[in-house]
């Protein structure tokens, strides 16, 4: 083989391999990756913890006040239209400070101590149908937390029907037992005239309120 065939033959093989070459640095492969994001569980623990509601008699709302520190006083009032509108008020005679809200507990009782039975009916200015208006504007109020020391004096209105209901026999109460709390102790109250509740013995009774001003 001469010479100049030789150079042709290495000539044509080296663009073989320059040729391949390029192939190869142009080829690429594409990969592509599908990423999945799974959402975590997530778990709520609910913690339910029993909720006892007590029902607190308002006679005691925010009240401190001993019986044994007041002296009462019964009021005649007036009548109006078969309803007798009177009042007791409640002076305190012991040293110190309490405070005082609500509603009395009252009892009434006959010219020999015996209980005379009534049905008692809390009456505030939040009941809109309540048939009873004291004559006393500070009566028909919502109660009010009272601030007493000695000396200091509050009173509450009552009021009831003088009027029988059919053959109704309605009974006589001489004296009133005024309770500030209940299963406290009493303040003894004595009417100059007896008192006669009649319509099933209901007495309508307001909130304590401050007979000042």
């Amino acid at each position: 083989m001469n010479r100049a065939v030789k150079t042709l033959l290495i000539f044509a093989a080296f663009a073989v391999i320059v040729t391949l070459g390029r192939h190869a640095l142009h080829s690429t492969t594409t990969t592509t990756t599908t990423t999945t994001v799974v959402s975590p569980v997530v778990t709520t623990t609910s913690t339910t913890t029993p909720t006892t509601t007590t029902t607190t008699p308002a006679t005691t709302t925010g009240t401190d006040c001993a019986a044994s520190g007041f002296r009462g006083a019964y009021v005649q009032g007036q009548g109006s239209l078969g309803t007798v509108y009177d009042s007791v008020t409640l002076t305190k005679t012991s040293p110190g400070a309490c405070t005082l809200q609500g509603w009395p507990l009252v009892t009434l009782a006959d010219r020999h101590g015996a209980v005379v039975a009534t049905t008692n009916v809390n009456v505030s200015g939040s009941t809109q149908s309540s048939p009873i208006t004291f004559p006393t504007p500070s009566a028909n109020a919502v109660p009010a937390l009272l601030h007493l020391t000695t000396g200091s004096t509050v009173a509450f209105a009552l009021a009831y029907s003088d009027v029988p209901i059919g053959n109704e026999t309605c009974p006589s109460a001489y004296a009133l037992r005024v309770q500030l709390v209940a299963g406290g102790g009493t303040i003894p109250v004595s009417a100059q005239y007896p008192l006669q509740p009649c319509g099933q013995f209901t007495l309508w009774l307001s909130p304590f309120y401050s007979t000042a001003g």
